[in-house]
């Protein structure tokens, strides 16, 4: 089908740019649940049928739709599914006219997919199909920060209390620019105890960090959320990598004194490449190169992990360096993802680990569809019952997406 973006419009499509405004003027301060009529009402304005949000689930297994007589579709067999995993429109038949199945993505983030009906199809209806799916994803945005309605909608099992404390702590799975993009997946969703993740991006500078609590239960979510805000406190009041990880292991030795963590915490300048870590007892990150893991590449020696160093080795802790090529995926992980087990007690292993994401990678995923694909794999293999937590951060550098 040739691409209707690239067609002539359509002269006689009205767009009631009066009605428009006075719905984007609404959509600050529309309750999460009118979003749906919300939509359709956009959709009227710019000479479309309806529009309907599909928000995918905590695990990225189905996209659900925010109209709630309305069933669920899954990710991995569906048109829709097809537009969320390749961040590409997807144009079906529908009795009624056309269907343009768009991605839903707030900055580097997939949130779902909105589903336009159109009697026609013409270029004109293209461009405003994508354009109300990036107003909509920006209001969805905002009103999931808040809203426990759209979480609750997004959710398939009930979440345990450990999982519910850490998970208000996690920041958006994936983030970025056309600089650098990274993102991270984290099981078992609705239970997970001591595993955390962290990326921001402070200018040119993207900071990401893993983290690993001994124990799963509330008080491993405890540690690690404790040293997620001591590490965003001290990022925030400019602290480069020594001493936010100091202002990390006298936040736990203040207030959790009996608990500690291992973890890896990277900053990376966008603009040049480099790029800088910290190793706190932690398997050391994995650099894939040209389709290949680089062995050792990001190795170093063996610190004390977070919370223990001022009673181990009261030295500095030491920075590590080296500077990334265009197109360089660096990887971070905790042990639940390499040990997990199938059925006859067979790891999953690293090499298993890394072949998966070099395959997925050589045939054009994004980072994000890949730790997608991967995590699913990973619970596949251990029958959908981690013995540990699993997860996983992926940054790459300069990806140039369009």
């Amino acid at each position: 089908m040739p691409d209707p973006s690239q067609a002539p419009a359509d002269p006689g499509t009205a767009v009631d740019e009066s009605r428009l405004e006075e719905l984007i003027t609404e959509a600050q301060i529309v309750l999460p649940v009118d979003l749906s009529a919300l939509a359709n009402r956009c959709a009227l304005a710019l000479g479309l049928n309806t529009a309907l949000i599909y928000l995918v689930d905590l695990q990225q297994w189905l996209l659900i739709p925010l109209d709630e007589s309305l069933e669920p579709l899954p990710v991995d067999a569906s048109q829709a599914g097809w537009a969320y995993r390749t961040v590409s429109p997807r144009v079906t038949d529908d009795r009624d006219g056309v269907v343009v199945w768009a991605p839903l993505v707030d900055g580097a983030e997939r949130l779902g997919v909105l589903a336009v009906r159109t009697a026609t199809l013409d270029g004109s209806r293209m461009r405003r199909s994508r354009m109300l799916a990036d107003l909509l994803a920006m209001v969805v945005t905002s009103k999931r920060a808040y809203s426990d309605w759209i979480a609750a909608r997004t959710r398939t099992a009930t979440m345990r209390l450990p999982a519910e404390m850490l998970r208000a702590f996690l920041p958006p799975r994936t983030i970025g620019s056309t600089q650098c993009v990274s993102t991270a997946v984290l099981e078992p969703a609705y239970d997970v105890g001591g595993d955390a993740f962290d990326h921001a991006v402070v200018k040119h500078v993207l900071h990401t960090m893993i983290l690993d609590a001994m124990g799963h239960d509330l008080a491993s979510g405890l540690t690690t959320s404790v040293a997620m805000a001591g590490a965003r406190n001290a990022r925030r009041s400019g602290a480069d990598l020594p001493d936010l990880v100091g202002s990390v292991d006298r936040a736990l030795a203040q207030w959790l004194p009996d608990h500690f963590c291992t973890g890896v915490v990277c900053r990376l300048d966008a603009d040049t490449g480099e790029l800088r870590w910290i190793n706190c007892g932690h398997p050391p990150p994995l650099l894939i190169r040209a389709e290949r893991v680089l062995d050792g590449a990001l190795d170093s020696p063996p610190q004390p992990p977070i919370g223990l160093h001022s009673e181990l080795e009261p030295a500095a802790r030491q920075v590590h360096e080296t500077t990334l090529e265009l197109g360089d995926r660096v990887l971070l992980y905790t042990d639940g993802v390499v040990d997990a087990r199938d059925a006859n007690g067979v790891e999953f292993g690293l090499d298993r680990f890394t072949d998966f994401i070099i395959r997925a990678s050589a045939v054009g995923q994004r980072p994000a569809e890949v730790l997608r694909l991967l995590i699913h794999a990973i619970l596949d293999y251990q029958q959908n019952d981690l013995r540990d937590d699993a997860t996983i951060l992926l940054f790459e550098w300069h990806p140039q997406y369009p």
